[in-house]
């Protein structure tokens, strides 16, 4: 391979016609989607790496030719056969193999449609996980969530016609630092009673992204044996419309015990959060890291490329902002302002789940969901687009895992 720019190629003819050598622009050596542009570019065939050049590491070269094989063909066949790249087997490249895998379910998870991702759904592909890595499986179903303490998620969530769920997978050796992981699973989001616009709707089949980043963090952290005790959880609901659905000044009891005066019922995603955090903490773990699709206001302040990343705990925070660095998955640092906790206040419950005067959204969120963590636990809170509006090399538009990297490397 020889320099050039970027995600750029030149392909040279041997003597028959036939394609003979590739030429790649590569930024640099460390570049995850340095040869992400080619597989669904080059004629189909196998390739290897030439010498020469940018020397790329084979671990490199296989993620960012496995996503940018990536193609979403549940409901349309593949618009063309990706070509193959040649690596000798090595740990190393087993590892990319399986992080690119990891990506790749999010993406799947994230563009299936609601009718065919709903809470069931999301159970079966939680189920699959713990199966294939020996890990326990539980869930709460419908008015069980009453009888076990989790009446926030089942207020969510108990308007639709699939009923609402708690999803736990738990894996590991019990003597290792506890790892709880939690991940929004709200599969379709109409905003309940508080009814979103059309245009605001027409995404909503994307609000589980959090739940399947915390999927595929777990999925990873088994497939690695990384050595923590860990749990999964997933409050799976649909934010839907019916008689029964819950409405804007209701007061929802928590698991933990707090009211929750509902100022809108489109702040959902931090209610269902509350209960799945707060039977986390009660097994004290040493970290507790959540995804959610959580707020719009992430998005008008860091765009949709950057999730907002919030954190009580400095060290958590530096490690996870130093590995987003090393791996090239960006995240931003956002503040969790006290001074800001009394834009939820209420007058008729502990909390109320939405902010007053439209004033710093997304920290207003990260600090409600705060107040269901204990201040001795490090947290940390991803508030994630988990959607790429326009393609790039290895990153087609749809759904995507942002921040999951680097929430794995930080943890390694």
């Amino acid at each position: 391979m020889s320099e050039g720019r970027p995600n750029t190629h030149c392909a040279v003819p041997g003597t028959k016609g036939e394609i003979d050598l590739v030429l790649a622009g590569v930024r640099d050596a460390d570049d995850p989607w340095a040869l992400a542009s080619l597989p669904l570019k080059l004629p189909p065939g196998r390739y290897g790496l030439g010498k020469g050049g940018v020397a790329l590491g084979d671990d490199t070269a296989a993620f960012g030719w496995a996503l940018g094989s990536y193609q979403f063909t549940r409901y349309k066949k593949a618009r063309r056969k990706p070509a193959d790249l040649q690596l000798g087997a090595s740990a190393k490249v087993a590892q990319a193999l399986g992080l690119a895998e990891a990506v790749k379910l999010v993406r799947d998870l994230v563009n299936t449609p609601a009718e065919d991702m709903g809470p069931a759904d999301l159970a079966d592909i939680v189920r699959e996980q713990a199966e294939l890595f020996g890990a326990e499986f539980d869930e709460w179903v419908g008015e069980e969530l009453l009888a076990q303490n989790f009446p926030a998620i089942h207020a969510v969530g108990r308007a639709a016609a699939r009923e609402p769920r708690l999803l736990e997978l738990n894996w590991g050796n019990a003597k290792h630092p506890r790892l709880a992981i939690v991940g929004k699973g709200v599969c379709f989001d109409t905003g309940g009673l508080d009814i979103k616009g059309a245009e605001g709707m027409r995404l909503m089949k994307k609000d589980m992204g959090g739940a399947a980043h915390a999927i595929a963090l777990a999925r990873l952290v088994m497939q690695r044996k990384l050595p923590y005790r860990l749990q999964l959880l997933v409050p799976a609901v649909e934010n839907a419309i019916s008689g029964n659905a819950y409405r804007p000044g209701d007061v929802v009891r928590t698991r933990k015990g707090l009211h929750v005066e509902i100022g809108n019922t489109d702040a959902e995603g931090r209610v269902v959060l509350a209960d799945a955090l707060a039977y986390a903490a009660e097994d004290e773990p040493k970290v507790m890291i959540d995804f959610a699709t959580l707020t719009g206001a992430a998005r008008v302040a860091l765009g949709p490329e950057l999730p907002a990343l919030f954190a009580n705990d400095e060290k958590l925070a530096a490690k996870l902002l130093a590995a987003a660095v090393k791996v090239e998955d960006p995240v931003w640092r956002m503040p969790l302002w006290r001074g800001y906790r009394r834009l939820f206040d209420s007058d008729v419950a502990d909390i109320n789940n939405s902010g007053k005067g439209g004033f710093a959204g997304a920290i207003v969120a990260a600090l409600f969901l705060e107040r269901f963590v204990p201040e001795a636990t490090p947290w940390a809170h991803f508030d994630t687009f988990a959607w790429n509006d326009i393609s790039r090399p290895g990153r087609p538009a749809g759904g995507d895992a942002m921040g999951l990297r680097a929430a794995l490397a930080a943890l390694e």
